[in-house]
């Protein structure tokens, strides 16, 4: 059976003095009810960000379209507000941007930690202005335990992601190593934050290592708990010498730098 891939990235907005604008009640769309965009593409305000969310891709080419499809659009939207999309992993929101009742609801359903298999903790944050954004990355493939795939993912994906990605504001919050949801289709991985949006190189990288988490379990290959320490470590600090020598070892791709 194919494997697919989805995503449902995660966006601020800015307007033209780059402040940080809440997107509620700007884009449409909950969690509940997404709202279609077009290309069976849908658009859900999440917090204070705007999400969009495509259909599973069983080719680069597909995932790519689908992507870069929602981010016009979503363009297109914010530049009628005299808004700007911003692609970065964590911003603070002055107070005046997080009085509905929405901007203060973080997350939904809980996610859990493939290393340990326990449920990770809702996020706490002293810094009531802090927001994160995640680059969810969905597989449809029920042939794996999801727990498996998580692991694998954090290797292929998790461990070169932090050349470009070394923010650690949004990892106290969410995105450590592991985290994942179960899904009826396969499974949720949400270790990633948005950044790989900025460019095609680092989407067409996602696909690519996604498959390559896959092809490394298909071989026979799983990653127990003494394997993810250095995994863990390495992700979550970040450490850049222990992702060379996870690199070396693994004969990981690493990820491309956007600019």
């Amino acid at each position: 059976m194919t494997t697919t891939i989805g995503c449902d990235p995660e966006l601020f907005v800015v307007n033209v003095n780059n402040k940080f604008i809440s997107s509620i009640g700007k884009f449409g769309g909950s969690k509940i009810a997404p709202a279609p965009i077009g290309h069976n593409c849908y658009v859900q305000e999440d917090n204070v960000a705007v999400e969009f969310n495509i259909p599973p891709a069983s080719s680069k080419e597909q995932f790519l379209a689908s992507i870069n499809f929602s981010l016009e659009e979503l363009h297109k939207r914010a530049e009628k507000m005299h808004l700007q999309l911003a692609i970065v992993p964590s911003a603070r929101f002055d107070n005046d941007q997080l009085r509905s009742p929405k901007a203060k609801v973080f997350g939904c359903d809980p996610d859990k930690n493939a290393w340990t298999l326990t449920q990770n903790h809702p996020p706490r944050c002293a810094d009531k202005r802090l927001r994160s954004a995640g680059g969810h990355v969905h597989v449809g493939c029920k042939k794996f335990l999801a727990f498996d795939i998580a692991r694998a993912m954090d290797l292929f994906l998790g461990v070169p992601f932090i050349v470009v990605d070394d923010n650690l504001e949004r990892r106290r919050l969410y995105g450590q190593a592991g985290a994942y949801r179960e899904k009826e289709y396969g499974m949720e991985y949400r270790t990633l934050s948005n950044v790989w949006l900025k460019s095609d190189k680092l989407k067409e990288w996602v696909f690519d290592q996604t498959h390559a988490a896959i092809d490394f379990l298909e071989l026979g290959n799983i990653l127990t708990f003494n394997d993810g320490k250095d995994i863990q470590n390495c992700i979550n600090t970040p450490d850049f010498s222990l992702m060379q020598e996870l690199v070396k070892q693994y004969h990981l791709v690493p990820a491309p730098m956007e600019t």
